[in-house]
């Protein structure tokens, strides 16, 4: 009888759960921003430099018409999905999956590298909501980079 292959990925856990994990924290810092934002949370808790209201009530927290934390709760909430449903035993090793958060997070580095221009050179302040979900995503953008690494050399395998 053959032992299971170990799943490549950090922490016992594959690199689709650790994307799973970090899209689940950020959905909930983002839809909490988006709460305060609609008046639906209560006091911003984003310390004493007030760079968050600053970047919150800016043209910047809009884009095509939609707010950016609204955008990043769809966005990270549609990662999570991405990475649950492509983490079952029958899609584990699946190229799809990888393919299908490649797409999703890579755009997202380039929405938040505008978003963090516009917080630092423009608005001359810091979030640190922002700077979490900035930090996630870049995160983010490495696992998925090392999972398509590791879908393509599984497909390269057979």
């Amino acid at each position: 009888m053959t032992s299971p292959q170990p799943r490549d990925g950090l922490l016992g856990l594959s690199y689709r759960q650790l994307i799973a994990l970090i899209a689940l924290v950020n959905a909930f810092v983002a839809t909490y921003l988006h709460l305060w934002k609609i008046g639906k949370a209560g006091a911003l808790a984003c310390g004493g430099s007030g760079g968050c209201a600053a970047v919150q009530f800016s043209s910047w927290s809009w884009f095509l018409g939609v707010d950016v934390a609204l955008i990043g709760a769809i966005g990270y909430s549609l990662i999570l999905l991405t990475a649950l449903l492509g983490g079952t035993d029958a899609r584990r090793d699946a190229r799809g999956p990888a393919l299908a958060l490649a797409a999703l997070i890579f755009p997202a580095i380039l929405f938040t590298l505008r978003l963090k221009y516009a917080e630092f050179f423009v608005l001359k302040t810091f979030c640190p909501w922002c700077a979490i979900s900035a930090v996630s995503i870049a995160i983010l953008g490495v696992l998925a980079a090392l999972e398509l690494r590791r879908t393509r050399l599984l497909q390269s395998a057979h």
